[in-house]
């Protein structure tokens, strides 16, 4: 038996309260403390994506490109799951198994009083990548299908699969394990909706 199941963090997630200096409160908000962890958050998802628009350059063979795309989908999986999300926008998601041997779907997020805090670039960057992508291999399924190339088929559902796992996962914990996205959205349409009615009821 499965159930959802979504916590916030109160110890200090991954330990960064403990080892922290208080300086890392005085970044700028501009700035990339983990490049590395940017770069690779963008470079396996951009280049699952190159290489499928550009297979047919890069190489003769189906085989070659559809491993070559699926390694990259899994190791951006892996990527942006366990590190960049971790060390940019401070979120992580899991699933455990209790003794019982039921399985829980933890979403966490570090606590608001943590020393590190996002700077608004990387988590700028982290968000963009994490949603544009999902988006384009959604779009490279309709695609596929209105062409006929069905033996990309595939390939494009899992980059959907995997891309759109993250991205759920880490929407979770962005606005909290126990929120129903669907009112989030609703709530939010209904104060853009509000706000335009006001004003076009100004002077």
């Amino acid at each position: 038996m499965m159930r959802l199941d979504s916590q916030e963090a109160d110890a200090p997630l991954f330990g960064d309260d403990d080892d922290d200096a208080p300086t890392a409160t005085r970044q700028k908000k501009s700035e990339i403390k983990h490049p590395l962890a940017a770069f690779f958050h963008l470079f396996f998802r951009t280049s699952a994506i190159l290489v499928y628009l550009l297979c047919e350059i890069l190489s003769s063979s189906f085989i070659v490109c559809m491993v070559t795309i699926i390694l990259l989908l899994s190791c951006d999986f892996w990527t942006v799951k366990n590190v960049s999300g971790r060390l940019m926008v401070g979120l992580r998601w899991w699933n455990q198994v209790d003794e019982d041997g039921q399985s829980h779907w933890v979403f966490e997020s570090r606590p608001a009083t943590s020393r590190k805090v996002p700077t608004n670039s990387e988590s700028q960057i982290f968000w963009l990548g994490l949603v544009v992508c999902p988006v384009l291999w959604v779009i490279f399924v309709f695609s596929t299908l209105f062409s006929f190339k069905f033996k990309w088929l595939a390939v494009v559902i899992m980059g959907v699969a995997l891309q759109w796992a993250n991205l759920y996962g880490y929407a979770r914990c962005k606005v909290g394990g126990k929120t129903n996205l669907r009112s989030m959205a609703t709530n939010y349409l209904g104060s853009q909706f509000f706000k335009q009615a006001m004003a076009k009821q100004g002077p």
